[in-house]
């Protein structure tokens, strides 16, 4: 699909060189988008892992990357000489057990460095945001599978805390300056370009260098996977959604694996079995994720396609592709 210069759409995304920006764009040009992508190349893991996501985007006459950091309220302004049809906010400091360490990073990039992007919308104008929140904030709710008109979210890591304060913002952006603002509740992405902190990433490294995988627990923990091509698929829709000027959405799977099984894939999926390491459970990790995508069936026409075995298969097509190891 193409589309003349005077009638395609631009979108901002932020982060847009990380592991769902980088499809989004994918989408996003394949659609004949302008796109103008922000990262700052955060050093959490190597740029040239980065640089490989976006290589094909750097070559597309409609994108254009700004090197930046979303805490720079100036650089983020400087934004300000375009228009933007929408804003979809993925940047952010990524991790749950990184931010038990570095609180207040945390608290500067996913907290502040939100707002500046929110700002860069009220003062341009931008009416439509899309904001990358994360299952994380439901923390220990016991009340399974988790909805997002939930009561009891109880969020057990300065990360989850980042998430949840990024979604009232957006309803004080929305409610003042009548941004129409969709904050997507995304539950462990995983797929081709997946971070090498994850861990498919991780278990996928240790089976090829022949080393144990650690399982901390007894591998009961249970986790809501998403293929990434679903995930973008939803955002992709949050893009154009109009029905409400605040919408907290969730975009997960609708069904649980346990870290057992899920060693279990990643191991089938290369064709070996490791050896297993037991470690204590760590601090900050919950013991479940479990979403309730009633809300995005019916707002987004939201339906996850990809299961387990597939997406585990394409992760692994993609990994053996790259040729090498990624730490």
């Amino acid at each position: 699909m193409s589309s003349s210069s005077a009638d395609r759409k631009h979108a901002l995304v932020t982060g847009a060189a990380g592991f769902i920006g980088s499809h989004l764009v994918d989408l996003l040009l394949e659609e004949g988008w302008k796109v103008t992508g922000l990262d700052n190349f955060d050093p959490y893991y190597d740029r040239s892992f980065k640089e490989r996501n976006i290589s094909s985007h750097l070559v597309a006459p409609s994108y254009r990357l700004v090197e930046a950091d979303i805490r720079d309220h100036d650089a983020v302004l400087g934004l300000c000489e375009d228009d933007y049809d929408v804003i979809v906010h993925l940047a952010a400091k990524a991790g749950v057990r990184p931010s038990i360490d570095n609180p207040l990073e945390y608290q500067e990039v996913n907290v502040s460095g939100t707002q500046n992007v929110l700002e860069l919308a009220r003062v341009r104008g931008v009416k439509q945001f899309v904001f990358a929140s994360s299952s994380s904030v439901y923390g220990v709710s016991p009340s399974v599978p988790w909805s997002e008109d939930s009561s009891e979210l109880l969020p057990i890591s300065p990360y989850a805390s980042t998430k949840l304060s990024g979604e009232l913002l957006g309803h004080v952006y929305s409610h003042l300056f009548g941004i129409t603002f969709v904050g997507l509740r995304y539950f462990t992405v995983y797929g081709p370009r997946q971070r090498p902190d994850l861990a498919i990433h991780k278990f996928a490294n240790l089976i090829q260098e022949g080393k144990p995988i650690t399982m901390y627990g007894d591998g009961t923990t249970r986790r809501d996977y998403t293929f990434v091509g679903d995930i973008v698929a939803g955002t992709r829709s949050a893009m154009d959604f109009s029905e409400m000027p605040y919408a907290i959405i969730n975009l997960g799977n609708d069904r649980t694996v346990s870290l057992a099984e899920l060693i279990s894939g990643v191991s089938s999926a290369f064709e070996c079995e490791p050896e297993i390491i037991r470690q204590p459970e760590q601090p900050g990790d919950v013991p479940q994720t479990w979403a309730n995508i009633g809300k995005a069936k019916q707002l987004l026409g939201y339906a996850p396609a990809t299961a387990l075995e597939e997406g585990l298969q394409r992760f692994r097509d993609w990994y053996l592709s790259v040729g090498e190891l990624v730490e």
